[in-house]
C-alpha cells in the first residue's frame, strides 16, 4: 500500500510538472531607479513571492556594456498553470505587506516605466520544464 501511495504521489508531481508555465517579466526601470528596484526584489518582493507559490526561476540584469545596463531587470517565474499565475499575481497585489513595500520604495517616484510579460511553455527538447 505505501509503495502504491508513493507512486500515486510521484506520478501527481510529475504530471503537476508537465503543466508548468513560465513567466518571462522584464522591467525597464526610470531614470536612476534601477538598484533601488533590485533592492525592493532582494529585500521583499521574493519573499512575497514565495508566500504566493510563484517561484522565482533566476534574476538577472544585462552585462555592463550593454546599453540597456542601466534600466533593465529581468526575471523568469514558475507557476503550477496559467491559471495559478492569475490567481496568485491578484493576491500578491492585493497583499497588505506587498502594497506597504511598493508604497514606501515609490515615495519619490514609481521604480518601473515599464513592464513586459510573457508566459511560456516549455519546449519537447526543453532541459527545464
Amino acid at each position: 500500500m505505501k509503495r502504491l501511495l508513493l507512486l500515486l504521489f510521484l506520478m501527481t508531481g510529475f504530471a503537476f510538472a508537465q503543466n508548468r508555465v513560465f513567466e518571462l517579466r522584464v522591467y525597464t526601470a526610470n531614470e536612476g531607479k534601477l538598484e533601488a528596484l533590485k533592492a525592493r526584489f532582494r529585500d521583499h518582493t521574493t519573499a512575497i513571492f514565495k508566500k504566493h507559490h510563484m517561484e522565482v526561476v533566476a534574476y538577472w540584469t544585462p552585462q555592463s556594456d550593454d546599453p540597456k545596463a542601466k534600466d533593465t531587470f529581468i526575471y523568469i517565474l514558475a507557476h503550477p498553470s496559467r491559471e495559478a499565475a492569475t490567481k496568485n499575481w491578484a493576491e500578491f497585489q492585493a497583499d497588505p505587506e506587498w502594497q506597504k513595500a511598493k508604497q514606501e520604495s515609490e515615495k519619490e517616484g514609481a521604480l518601473a516605466k515599464k513592464v513586459d510579460s510573457t508566459f511560456m511553455d516549455p519546449t519537447s527538447f526543453s532541459p527545464l520544464k
